[in-house]
């Protein structure tokens, strides 16, 4: 599962770095279907990034990769932590 989630970031990672943003793959967790990512540039501080985690990323990777249930985005659950 963890190639099958990479290849798509590394589609998906094309528009983001067209806004001058970027996606990397932390964890890939089979047994809950939770996928971390960690979003990077322009995405990382953007007010628009739960959406485009939620209303692409995530639903990319769904359609593509049976098994994937959430996607999680690393850097919120840092700030949640603080």
């Amino acid at each position: 599962m963890k190639d099958k989630v990479q290849a798509t970031l590394n589609e998906i990672r094309v528009a983001l770095q067209q806004d001058g943003g970027d996606i990397e793959l932390v964890e890939v967790n089979e047994e809950t279907g939770t996928v971390r990512v960690e979003l990077q540039g322009a995405c990382r501080g953007c007010p628009y990034s739960q959406l485009t985690l939620t209303g692409y990323v995530e639903r990319v990777l769904k359609e593509r990769i049976p098994g994937v249930k959430q996607v999680v985005n690393v850097n919120l659950e840092s700030l949640k932590m603080e």
